[in-house]
């Protein structure tokens, strides 16, 4: 299989049967237009509404492909950001969808919408989504049950409790499974101190061939390399993306 770096959280999957793309956003260096004249069933995921995870414009992709299964996160309906009958499958975090090529099932966030997991030709896909401890660096300073505002967030925030939450979305994915062959995972350098927090406590508690960081473009590709002394240790493969367009075997 060989998957293509699009932008921010975006990638294309492809499979010997089919083709598989996940939050689409930007596309600066024409990445996906090549892929929509292949013969192959094309699979379009979305974990939520946010515009750097969701753009209509993957609805245009029909008039291009006539093979091709939206699978989206209920939460974009709800938010009027697509119509109802644009996607041809609808989930929310519980929710599972299968065909005779692929298998999906909605786990859930600490953010919006869901995170996947696709079982397809023998691999075990993982794309995180916004599912992430986003709010690791304030952990050193906070008391149980009490609040920390936060200007950058402008909001009182519990990380203690986001943590705890993020902890039990992980302990729900590991009802489905405990290993994957590649995971999609938050790394970005924005969120502060402990940035890395969120994807080493994933590692620690699933078995993963091939990790590939995402969700790092405003602060760069470098920072999310931090992450690759973490996945060594445990003997885990991790992809350092240097630029959009850029493609992996596994």
């Amino acid at each position: 299989m060989t998957l293509t770096y699009i932008f921010h959280s975006g990638f294309v999957l492809e499979t010997e049967k089919s083709i598989l793309i996940f939050d689409y956003w930007l596309d600066l260096n024409g990445v996906v237009p090549p892929f929509l004249t292949k013969d192959k069933p094309i699979y379009v995921f979305s974990s939520h509404f946010h515009e750097d995870h969701f753009n209509s414009a993957i609805f245009e992709w029909r008039k291009q492909h006539e093979a091709i299964t939206y699978i989206l996160s209920k939460d974009i309906y709800k938010h009027r950001r697509a119509n109802k009958e644009d996607a041809d499958v609808w989930l929310a975090k519980g929710g599972a969808w299968s065909d005779d090529t692929l298998s999906v099932w909605a786990l859930g966030s600490t953010d919006s919408g869901v995170s996947w997991i696709v079982e397809t030709e023998g691999k075990r896909i993982f794309h995180a989504g916004d599912l992430n401890n986003w709010y690791a660096r304030f952990l050193p300073e906070a008391v149980p049950g009490e609040t920390i505002y936060s200007e950058e967030f402008d909001e009182e925030i519990d990380p203690i409790a986001h943590e705890k939450q993020y902890l039990g979305e992980l302990k729900d994915i590991r009802k489905i499974t405990d290993s994957f062959d590649v995971v999609m995972f938050p790394v970005d350098g924005r969120i502060g101190n402990g940035y890395t927090l969120g994807a080493r406590q994933f590692i620690e508690r699933f078995k993963v061939g091939l990790f590939v960081p995402m969700h790092f473009v405003a602060s760069g590709f470098e920072s999310a390399w931090r992450m690759k002394e973490f996945t060594d240790e445990k003997g885990i493969s991790f992809w350092e993306i240097k630029k959009e367009g850029e493609t992996i075997d596994f």
